[in-house]
């Protein structure tokens, strides 16, 4: 088995207690946290999941047809097993429009296909979740 490498990662800022601005190497950022008004950690893990694969299905369906409507809804269930909490099951569901019209048939067709790959193989997000991953953290505190 080949493997490549791309490496990500994103600086995290505080802003204020428990509100934290997340930004890229281009200058992207999402502020997030415990906050009122924010989307907290759990929730952009499950956007992160939802989003890696929408973007699979929206790229390949668009070049077909426009979509009328592309949502998502991602819902995660939070346990807790000797005092540590994770998630158990994700539950990604699609609710796509195409236009009636050839193309849109065409783009419609696909979707079932598109997210079996999404989740087998291009998805890094929902990959990384399944599979067991290292966290490593580090203190560099002064």
């Amino acid at each position: 088995m080949s493997e490549e490498t791309k490496q990500y990662a994103v600086d995290l800022t505080r802003l204020d207690t428990a509100v934290y601005r997340a930004t890229n190497s281009v200058g992207a950022s999402i502020e997030f946290g415990s906050g009122e008004g924010l989307l907290s950690p759990v929730e952009l893990l499950l956007a992160a999941v939802a989003g890696c694969s929408a973007v699979d299905v929206d790229v390949v369906t668009s070049r077909r047809a426009e979509p009328e409507s592309f949502d998502v809804h991602v819902e995660g269930d939070r346990v807790n097993e000797d005092g540590a909490s994770r998630l158990s099951e994700v539950r990604v569901g699609f609710d796509l429009s195409f236009p009636d019209t050839p193309e849109g048939n065409q783009a419609r067709k696909l979707v079932d296909n598109l997210i079996r790959i999404s989740h087998e193989k291009d998805c890094t997000v929902s990959r990384t979740v399944e599979n067991p991953t290292r966290v490593l953290f580090s203190n560099d505190s002064k």
